[in-house]
């Protein structure tokens, strides 16, 4: 999973899957899920991201690998 944020357009996107998206779905204003062929979610983006979520802060719980950490 990564976490891409664009400062220019403040939007975020949540990369779940290398797999590419087939098809987008809009669920609430200015946030959109990308889904494979299979229908399976490969990605999340979201507008205005930083009026929607902290972007300070990300918590990783519980993560059953080993994390790299990056701090911006």
């Amino acid at each position: 999973m990564r976490l891409n944020y664009y400062k220019d357009t403040d939007s975020l996107y949540i990369d779940l899957s290398s797999r590419p998206s087939a098809e987008s779905k809009e669920i609430s204003e200015g946030i959109v899920l990308d889904y494979d062929a299979e229908g399976n979610i490969t990605g999340i983006d979201i507008d205005n991201a930083s009026t929607k979520i902290d972007l300070k802060e990300v918590i990783l719980n519980k993560i059953p690998a080993e994390v790299e950490a990056v701090r911006a």
